[in-house]
């Protein structure tokens, strides 16, 4: 919780308003039925009107300023939360941008969008309640326990009694239903996932007519996540029941004893009905309790799950000097092995000997699985090494300021991601400040220029999220101009030109090493005709080092390259090259 209430920053002052205001008006509606029993013992019983108009009078002032404090505590209440719920939302998305991968492989994204949602709702509305009702509440229930007291100490008792067995059912009521309520925001996720799996994939989906197995398995999920909610909900519903067993036996017991302490002459009228008020007060106020109780059963489970996202620290630092500036692109791996979450018994590459010079072209080839994404996955440091050394320009990647390494490291993945605005605002993503000549030297590059000016609006086309008014190889193309645009030191293209034809990759090949000269480029690619015009091409099979060497040499010396080059060009070649 202490983590999760740093984020009130300038909120503070609402929030103590709210408190301070709630207590002011506590303070007077508990002397309102005091002020009553003066008025009916002293004005009304006694025929003294001059009584009975000075205390109505005071009254009505005291029920006018509970009016004025309570609507200003209901104000600053809806600000405090509004703005506690802003920052915790901008303080859990400025977290996630500090993420590495691993960090975000550990909690999924349909899991941080549940938090981001639905998690900050719950704490909101629980915070509002809290500030208000679980300050009220406390306040008041002590209070009208005091004038009871100081009225009657011993019909107090039976109060006593009924305060007692309502905390035991409501602690009871609450630890169980934040138990339950920790499952229930873990099917959240399972249930965001699905829907943010099929509605990405929907036209997979219409293509295989598998609308009918989708719905079933959406159905499964959602049923699952109302049977968790049936059961916390039947739990938390037995507090009503409680809470007016409670009333209705302190009524009868106030009722049946403050008769006789009138009729014994220990107990007046006007006390008798303020005893009443104060019971009906400290009754009411347990109620509101429960109610908050609900409410904090829901969102501790999602105060946790904010705080862990809250407190988790990126995998991937900044040294304490970091280096600024790339001096070149050569890469160097030494005798460097990696696992994902540091799992050391399934290495996904293992004892890495590398040696790239600068300028230098690289293909590099292999079966699924074979580690190739994850090769060039610590060039940029998306992930660091389990153990060796990769080094950029010379230097260790772990000793690069990431934003300035990152910046000379241009990657083009596997999954191209094109984002909601015009053409060239994406393309500027590579570089902010680029002009409009720059863009296009760079879609020329990239042969992307040919289809936009095809387009109404040109560089201005409106792209769709997730770009899904372009294909998959102009979607390809706009996202290596817009690497491009960052002329970097070393340019990675991850199986990033399988959706173009091979008469289109080889004009991209032959345009980068023109616009490009002295910058190291590292193509992965399943196509032998996309690799083996490179400099020298880098087999990979089982996260280890197969063969590196040029095509020529490969084809004599290397049976998994051989294979797939006999499998491909004399198996009839490419889909798209000329016979």
């Amino acid at each position: 919780m202490k983590t999760v209430l740093r984020q009130l920053g300038r909120y503070r002052r609402e929030t103590f308003l709210c408190i301070g205001l709630t207590a002011l008006e506590v303070i007077i509606e508990i002397l309102l039925p005091f002020i009553t029993s003066i008025l009916i013992d002293q004005g009304l019983e006694a025929g003294n009107l001059a009584v009975v108009y000075r205390y109505g009078a005071l009254m009505a002032l005291a029920a006018l300023l509970s009016l004025v404090f309570g609507a200003l505590a209901g104000k600053y209440a809806a600000g405090a939360s509004s703005g506690f719920s802003a920052n915790l939302r901008e303080a859990v998305y400025r977290n996630i941008q500090t993420f590495s991968f691993s960090n975000i492989d550990k909690f999924s994204v349909p899991g941080l969008v549940t938090r981001m949602t639905t998690d900050i709702t719950n704490v909101q509305n629980a915070f509002m309640m809290i500030i208000r009702i679980a300050v009220r509440s406390p306040l008041m229930l002590v209070f009208s326990y005091a004038m009871c007291l100081i009225i009657s100490p011993s019909l107090s008792l039976m109060f006593l009694i009924a305060v007692v067995f309502l905390c035991l059912v409501l602690g009871c009521i609450m630890f169980t239903a934040t138990r339950i309520f920790n499952r229930v925001f873990q099917r959240y996720d399972d249930l965001n996932a699905s829907v943010q799996e099929n509605i990405s994939g929907i036209r997979v989906v219409k293509s295989f007519v598998r609308e009918d197995y989708e719905n079933d398995r959406f159905s499964q999920a959602s049923a699952r996540l109302r049977q968790m909610f049936v059961r916390a909900e039947r739990l938390l519903a037995l507090n009503n029941p409680a809470m007016m067993l409670s009333v209705y036996f302190c009524i009868l017991c106030v009722s049946w004893l403050g008769a006789k302490a009138i009729v014994g002459g220990t107990l007046s009228t006007g006390s008798l009905t303020s005893l009443f008020s104060y019971v009906m007060s400290l009754l009411m106020s347990l109620m509101m309790l429960s109610m908050v109780v609900v409410m904090i059963s829901m969102s501790m489970a999602s105060v946790r799950r904010l705080r862990e996202v809250l407190e988790e620290t990126p995998d991937l630092h900044n040294p304490p000097q970091p280096v600024l500036q790339v001096p070149d692109g050569r890469i160097d791996f030494d005798n460097v092995s990696f696992s994902y979450g540091h799992q050391k018994d399934k290495l996904a590459l293992s004892g890495i000997d590398l040696h790239i010079q600068a300028g230098e072209t690289v293909g590099i080839i292999g079966g699924t699985g074979s580690g190739k994404t994850s090769l060039v996955s610590l060039i940029s440091r998306l992930y660091d090494a389990s153990e060796g050394t990769v080094r950029v320009g010379g230097v260790d990647v772990r000793d690069y300021d990431m934003a300035a390494l990152r910046d000379q490291v241009s990657v083009v993945l596997q999954k191209n991601t094109l984002f909601s605005g015009t053409i060239l605002e994406n393309l500027r993503w590579g570089k902010p400040d680029a002009t409009l000549e720059e863009c296009q030297e760079a879609c020329r590059a990239a042969c992307a220029d040919e289809f936009i000016q095809r387009l109404p609006q040109g560089y201005d086309t409106l792209i769709q999220r997730g770009g899904s008014n372009v294909s998959g190889g102009q979607k390809q193309r706009l996202c290596i101009a817009r690497a491009l645009l960052k002329k970097p030191k070393v340019l990675i293209l991850d199986d990033s030109t399988s959706a173009v034809d091979t008469s289109t990759d080889a004009k991209i090949r032959a345009a980068m090493a023109r616009t490009i000269p002295g910058t190291t480029r590292l193509i992965i690619a399943q196509r032998i005709s996309s690799v083996e015009k490179a400099d020298r091409i880098l087999v990979l099979n089982n996260g280890r080092v197969d063969g590196f060497d040029t095509h020529e040499k490969l084809l004599e010396t290397n049976a998994i390259y051989r294979e797939i080059y006999e499998s491909q060009v004399k198996g009839g070649g490419d889909f798209d090259q000329p016979a």
